[in-house]
């Protein structure tokens, strides 16, 4: 077959060879490490997620976001197999009617449903490649943005660095998911950004413990090198304002010391333990920074939890091939780096009209 650039990320079963066609050309995976970068999204989950039912005590959950990008994904592969199996039927894709193993095939661009994969579409019809990445699902950029001008509302994006992301990459992946929040909500900046670093929490039992563990987590000179790459989005005029989450006083009042930009906001979980820790409220007083709750997960998305959205099994994408028989789509290790939550609220009435996530995950074969 004679390769164009393609759009789209074409996954080819050939015997037991898996072929990778990324922007017109070939690359086996195998041999070399070979690298696919995965762009996840939920879309707007104000107006089309799943409901989600918070059960006593599940303060940390991340069920919201497991659930919306099932959800989404599901929905993806039922609109855009079911318009492919339209315009097959209309002449457009030129379906040759053959019939082999139970799969309807095609002259290599008709609707092809795999039954060895639970009858799900090809990644084909409902992902696609865009600038070097594999979105899924694919996106209709044309139909991004929010319903009023962008001055109506406040956009708040918090930015959660995962434990298998490069801390050197840290500062991409930044700019990278900042771009893509701004992109679906066609919105020239944020009003504000945190940032969540891996391996910081509020726990303990009381506020003094909790505090006290928090002063040895994470790790200093590796926030601060990340906070320098958000400083410089700040300057670029892409977020009003950033912040911190999950800082207790020993670390906010080391981090202050060493930053140019200050954080103005620090968004703490203290579900798990107690109230605030008066050492912090005393601290931020002084320091004029604005302590927020929340009750987001710390490790939002567990490459164990990926691995399982992806998959061939019960309610999983397809997208992985199948770990025992090596059927069914991409193999390799799986490295989810970074998740996006974002929310925009209509100013005037307090309203959230977009919520939504996008993550970002890598793939890497030997």
């Amino acid at each position: 077959m004679r390769l164009l650039r393609l759009v789209y990320l074409f996954l080819v079963e050939t015997g037991q060879t898996i072929w990778l066609f990324l922007t017109g050309r070939k690359k086996r995976l195998g041999g070399k490490r070979t690298m696919a970068k995965l762009i996840l999204s939920t879309g707007n989950i104000v107006s089309g997620g799943p409901s989600i039912i918070r059960k006593p005590g599940a303060y940390r959950s991340n069920l919201e976001l497991t659930n919306s990008l099932r959800s989404n994904f599901l929905a993806a592969q039922e609109d855009y197999a079911a318009a492919a199996a339209d315009e097959a039927q209309d002449g457009k894709l030129h379906a040759n009617g053959d019939v082999e193993n139970g799969a309807a095939k095609s002259n290599g661009n008709a609707l092809h449903v795999n039954t060895e994969t639970g009858g799900r579409p090809p990644a084909s019809v409902w992902t696609a490649e865009e600038d070097g990445a594999l979105y899924v699902p694919r996106i209709d950029w044309s139909e991004a943005g929010l319903q009023e001008e962008p001055s109506q509302y406040s956009i708040t994006v918090k930015l959660f660095f995962l434990p298998s992301a490069s801390v050197e990459r840290r500062a991409q992946f930044a700019k990278e998911a900042l771009d893509l929040v701004l992109k679906e909500l066609d919105a020239p900046a944020v009003d504000l950004l945190i940032v969540s670093f891996p391996g910081m929490s509020f726990e303990g039992d009381c506020e003094w413990e909790a505090d006290r563990h928090n002063a040895v987590q994470g790790n200093d000179e590796e926030e601060l090198a990340t906070w320098a790459a958000i400083e410089d989005l700040h300057r670029a005029g892409l977020a009003k304002s950033i912040g911190l989450a999950e800082f207790g006083s020993e670390k906010l009042a080391r981090f202050l010391q060493r930053v140019q930009v200050r954080p103005t906001v620090n968004q703490i979980n203290i579900k798990n333990c107690c109230n605030v820790p008066p050492p912090l409220t005393k601290l931020a007083k002084e320091e004029g920074i604005e302590l927020l709750a929340h009750s987001d997960c710390i490790d939002i998305l567990p490459e164990g939890t990926l691995r399982e959205l992806l998959g061939q099994g019960l309610g999983g994408a397809g997208i992985l091939a199948d770990p025992e028989t090596g059927v069914g789509g991409l193999k390799g290790d799986l490295a989810p780096q970074w998740v996006a939550k974002y929310t925009a609220v209509v100013r005037d009435r307090g309203v959230i009209e977009n919520k939504g996530y996008f993550a970002g995950a890598e793939l890497t074969e030997a």
